[in-house]
């Protein structure tokens, strides 16, 4: 296969899932930057290895790369001081400018809410809540992804629920 074939068929099935992998990589990183990097990172490792995938899942593949990738980068980059806040402003969608100011301030306070208590989620658990209710992915494609049992995965999650919840309660019993 000549290169400029093999670039085509690796922007067509692999780019498509650009999204999720800079998704998972920001939920691990908790800044946008590091998962940019990441997430380029990432996509020079598939393309390099793009000769060897077997078929299958692309989306699992390649967010098996980007979960490896990362795990990697922080263990060799992480520093504590430099761990920014996730912004829900600028990763979403923005409200509409033409809502109700008392629904949007409402909207706003829940969104912070839910991902400080998504950020305080130990990496296993918020990994796991990821990839499952933002990337929509079933339990066999997470525990493809991470490497792990289903019970693992199943485990995982439930876990990962109770603590939200319990944040979430908690967080809300006091008010914003």
């Amino acid at each position: 296969m000549s290169d400029t074939a093999r670039r085509e068929r690796f922007e067509q099935t692999v780019l498509p899932h650009l999204d999720a992998a800079y998704n998972l990589a920001r939920w691990l990183t908790r800044n946008d930057q590091d998962a940019q990097d990441v997430t380029q990172e990432a996509c020079l490792r598939a393309f390099r290895f793009f000769d060897g995938y077997q078929g299958g899942n692309m989306r699992s593949w390649l967010l098996t790369i980007l979960r490896n990738t990362c795990y990697t980068w922080l263990h060799q980059n992480r520093r504590a001081d430099s761990i920014e806040e996730f912004n829900e402003e600028i990763h979403s969608s923005q409200i509409s400018g033409s809502a109700d100011p008392e629904i949007q301030v409402l909207a706003s306070a829940d969104k912070e809410t839910l991902n400080r208590a998504l950020e305080d989620l130990p990496d296993m658990f918020r990994e796991a809540l990821v990839l499952r209710e933002m990337e929509g992915m079933s339990y066999q494609e997470i525990a493809d992804v991470t490497s792990v049992s289903l019970g693992t995965v199943m485990s995982r999650l439930a876990r990962a629920r109770t603590r939200l919840r319990q944040s979430l309660s908690v967080e809300l019993s006091r008010g914003y």
